[in-house]
């Protein structure tokens, strides 16, 4: 089963010291090794702070944009791992080992496979 780890964090990389993202950048990289190695790996990748996002909504068959997310939270969303695993047991030990795990926090979210979504997103081989 997939599911997609979103890694939350209150200090992103930007705002770290350079010899602290430099670190940070380390565990990413031998954690990253890591799960490759023992096959869960399946993707990733890290976000720019959300000042570079884009936030669109359409409404009425009108499109709006707004300059980065609308969040109550100190939080932000940095980064993603997408895992294989074959139960969220397992996949919450896979997750807890994501550096950014130890200074803010990691969500784990089951990836819908079921053959109706499969089928909606042009998946033509609902068993892949």
């Amino acid at each position: 089963m997939k599911y997609l780890c979103l890694i939350c964090a209150e200090t992103v990389l930007e705002q770290m010291t350079e010899a602290a993202a430099e670190k940070h950048l380390e565990e990413y990289v031998e954690f990253t090794q890591a799960i490759k190695e023992s096959g869960h790996y399946l993707g990733c990748n890290r976000l720019l702070p959300p000042s570079a996002a884009i936030t669109l909504r359409v409404r009425n068959g009108k499109v709006t944009t707004t300059d980065g997310p609308f969040a109550e939270t100190k939080e932000q969303l940095g980064g993603y791992y997408l895992i294989e695993a074959r139960d969220l047991n397992e996949a919450i030990q896979v997750a807890s080992r994501i550096p950014g795990a130890k200074h803010g926090c990691v969500e784990v979210r089951p990836v819908a496979e079921d053959e109706q979504t499969l089928k909606a997103l042009g998946f033509a081989d609902a068993s892949r």
